[in-house]
């Protein structure tokens, strides 16, 4: 798949094989620090869960030279992602644990953060020069209250004009209290009025800013089920006055309890839970105080060996009985690997997950660290992943003379350490090596070919085996019953599939809705497995035309937590006189992935996406295809990325003999390498760089 691809970095290289054995790619997702729910009903806000990877569990087999990252400041640290305050990070709130009222520190601004990938809510619906106002009325109103002593005072207030669309209204609504949980929002007559939460300000005298800022953004989430709790607290009186204040304030909607929980100083303490009246609370004590009578959402640690995630989880879910849309995960991680991964599963119990252990490591998977979670995962919510790698039957390129194979290799690392490697979406991707690949059924269901899109995706492999003789028989009669009784049953999608295809035929209206029979997770992925591939094409034709040099109309990326600014605004067109005075690098240089909120290149690049678009007869798209719920607003992603904390050493074939000798034995040395990726970067896609080979 990228044979004919880039470079950025000019050393020779070597050969060699990965992936001899799963446990010669081991991959560990590297978790977010621990953030709160945001408003499910935009969904531009992103959605979070928790699942705290265990480090040290038994049986747990960890790759080497493991890093752990230790919570970093966050706005949305969550302290009721799980079902007792004691499984929670302790350094969630990021200060003293104590909640005292003379707290002067501030927590953290309670602000929502910005990524390349996600545009500003309030700009699509206020439009940049209201909702800059609207900031502005913000930080002024925070300042004020700062310089104030009088807890009850709130100043002003702010019209943001008639909202005659009541649905754009609840919106507004909604967004506002999210990105800025000290303001309150009204309706007079369809005119949005703001102004300072008196409730807020109130309770930040009682705990941090952060836990005040939490506890109105868990207020206005009202996520069934969910639970919020204060950091812990050993003063009685003091959280006598928590809980006064909460009932009091919002007794008609929310209850308390306090319960003991384990502090920063693994000591037992107090802490106040919150949760949404409407379910009576379990009289059932345990040790981490009262528990509810079921748990709505279950977070785990899947490791996998040999299995593709989707794959895995069809086999979770049919196991215990749920479709494969309960499961939800922060990415696909590889086949040919041992992986390490958080999932979170909804209607499924702790007690039931860990039944099915014994029957999950027969299909190659072990379940880790189980236990209740708030909320359902995001795709994309993960700070990145840990690759632990080993490379043998090393070798020089047939073209190198060189004798000296170790001098290759440290050569080799020191320049992709300081360079970095173009940033492509790796070959698995895009299903490497199956007969029909991921991104042509994304074309298929972007053209709204939905026949075609069924047919490939039901294309068998060349192998006699039950899914894919399914497959094959399908394709060759339509017998859509006859090919679900000859599927096994983990095969869930497939057979959701052809459970509408039996009922509806296989014509357009059968196979649209056999697509939306399928949770919208997988349609979307092949959708982007196409997008993705435009934007290989497109980062390979921008390097070979313009080189590393930065040039009139490529786009940069201008970093900045300015909510107020969208993500279009952030992306810098660059100018002849830039170009001339070499103001960016290319490490600054985004190009865009296709869809219908981004724009292009205004050079020689912006112009082959148009021509690249219409070959696949794209040119008029929308990127919205309204029967399967898909919008595809598009996004940027940087040509060039950076490896960290790149490691290696090189090992003879007696086990555990590491290599001091300049001349290598060739046959008998293999390399391991260590290194950390940010989100969406490909391992693969890196050690290409580094042995500039293609796997």
């Amino acid at each position: 798949m990228l044979r004919s691809f880039s470079y950025v970095t000019d050393h020779t290289g070597f050969c060699g094989t990965i992936k001899n054995s799963p446990s010669d790619f081991v991959v560990t997702e590297i978790e977010m620090p621990k953030h709160f729910l945001r408003d499910t009903r935009a969904e531009s806000l992103p959605k979070t869960g928790e699942a705290q990877l265990e480090q040290s569990s038994p049986g747990l087999q960890q790759p080497k030279k493991l890093r752990t990252e230790p919570p970093g400041p966050c706005p949305e640290a969550c302290g009721g992602g799980a079902p007792s305050p004691s499984e929670r990070d302790p350094g969630w709130a990021g200060g003293d644990s104590s909640a005292s009222p003379n707290k002067t520190q501030r927590e953290g601004e309670p602000e929502l953060k910005s990524g390349l990938e996600e545009a500003s809510i309030l700009d699509s619906l206020l439009g940049k020069p209201m909702s800059e106002l609207l900031n502005k009325f913000a930080c002024d109103l925070k300042d004020a209250w700062d310089l104030e002593n009088n807890a009850g005072s709130v100043t002003g207030e702010f019209s943001l004009g008639p909202i005659l669309d009541k649905k754009n209204r609840a919106d507004l609504h909604g967004a506002i209290r999210q990105k800025f949980p000290f303001l309150g929002t009204v309706t007079k007559d369809n005119e949005v009025i703001v102004k300072g939460n008196a409730d807020y300000r109130e309770l930040c005298q009682l705990v941090t800013e952060k836990e005040t800022s939490d506890f109105f953004k868990f207020l206005d989430a009202k996520l069934e089920n969910s639970t919020f709790s204060f950091e812990p607290d050993g003063n009685k009186e003091h959280r006598k006055v928590v809980h006064h204040f909460i009932n009091r304030k919002f007794g008609k909607v929310l209850e308390t309890k306090s319960f003991t929980v384990t502090d920063v100083n693994d000591q037992p303490n107090m802490s106040i839970m919150v949760r949404f009246r409407g379910k009576s609370w379990s009289r059932k004590r345990s040790a981490g105080g009262f528990q509810e009578k079921q748990d709505l959402y279950t977070a785990f640690t899947l490791q996998k060996e040999n299995l593709e995630t989707l794959e895995a989880i069809g086999f979770l879910a049919a196991e215990l009985g749920v479709l494969p849309s309960d499961f939800s995960y922060t990415g696909i991680k590889d086949k040919k690997a041992i992986t390490y991964q958080p999932m979170v599963v909804k209607k499924v119990t702790p007690e039931r997950l860990k039944e099915i252990g014994s029957k999950m490591e027969k299909k190659g998977m072990r379940i880790h660290n189980i236990h209740s979670a708030c909320q359902h995962l995001r795709l994309g919510q993960l700070k990145g992943n840990r690759f632990d790698i080993v490379v043998r039957d090393l070798k020089h390129h047939s073209h190198d003379s060189s004798a000296d194979l170790k001098e290759r290799i440290s050569e080799a690392m020191e320049n992709v350490e300081t360079k970095g490697f173009v940033n492509y979406y790796g070959p698995q991707r895009f299903g490497q090596g199956q007969n029909v690949q991921t991104d042509q059924i994304g074309l298929a269901l972007l053209n709204e070919n939905m026949v075609k899109a069924v047919k490939l995706f039901f294309t068998p492999e060349d192998t006699d085996d039950p899914v894919n003789n399914a497959k094959r028989y399908f394709l060759q009669t339509e017998d859509a019953k006859g090919a679900l009784l000859m599927l096994p049953e983990f095969k869930v999608r497939e057979k959701m599939l052809l459970r509408a295809l039996n009922r509806y035929g296989v014509n357009h209206e059968g196979c649209t809705k056999g697509w939306l029979n399928i949770p919208h997770s997988m349609r979307i992925f092949y959708v982007h497995a196409y997008c993705s591939k435009i934007w290989n094409e497109a980062a390979s034709y921008r390097l070979k035309i313009y080189g590393s040099k930065v040039v009139e109309g490529d786009l940069v990326f201008s970093e900045g937590n300015d909510e107020s600014v969208s993500l279009n605004d952030k992306v810098h067109v660059v100018t002849a006189p830039e170009e001339s005075a070499n103001k960016y690098s290319l490490n600054q240089v985004v190009l865009p992935m296709v869809g219908h909120s981004i724009k292009y290149p205004s050079n020689k690049v912006g112009q082959w996406y148009h021509e690249r678009l219409s070959k696949d007869e794209l040119q008029m798209c929308k990127f919205r295809v309204s029967p399967l719920q898909l919008n595809i607003p598009g996004c940027y992603r940087p040509i060039l990325k950076n490896v960290q904390n790149l490691s290696y050493f090189l090992e003879g074939s007696g086990k555990g003999i590491e290599i001091e000798d300049n001349h290598l034995n060739e046959s008998k040395v293999s390399l391991h390498i260590s290194f950390d990726l940010d989100p969406s970067c490909y391992a693969t896609v890196c050690l290409r760089e580094i042995m500039k080979c293609d796997f």
